[in-house]
């Protein structure tokens, strides 16, 4: 999923001073370290501060995913996540490092679909007859 009209709403806002820069700035130390360590770049100026491009940072959402469940990953790391686990949600988050500005950009579903579990039927699941 894209995110791109609630960005530009949520700009409009701002720029027309019915939203706090306060309010959208207000990036926490854990995601500025994750785009620090997991972060990748992106040809985007900030849309708040304009003094560099922001960042992108992946996290993982997965029953499944264990100890990685709700942590930043990078594109390798969710590429083999993917490869080994059952399906998992990814949410793209931009971040200005400057001003603290983050966004939700994209989610989308990554990994195995999952098997179906196979039903034991009643006969093999009960005593024997």
């Amino acid at each position: 999923m894209d995110y791109a009209l609630q960005r530009r709403s949520l700009l409009s806002e701002v720029d027309a001073g019915r939203t706090a820069v306060g309010a959208v700035c207000d990036a926490d130390r854990y995601l500025l370290r994750a785009a620090a360590f997991h972060g990748r770049p992106s040809d985007v100026i900030c849309p708040i501060c304009r003094k560099e491009q922001l960042t992108l940072v992946s996290w993982v959402f997965g029953d499944r995913l264990g100890t990685v469940n709700g942590s930043a990953r990078s594109v390798d790391e969710i590429t083999r996540l993917a490869a080994d686990s059952e399906e998992f949600t990814v949410h793209v988050v931009e971040v200005c490092r400057s001003c603290r500005w983050n966004h939700l950009v994209q989610s989308f579903v990554a990994g195995r679909v999952p098997r179906p579990r196979q039903r034991r039927s009643r006969r093999a699941a009960g005593s024997a007859d």
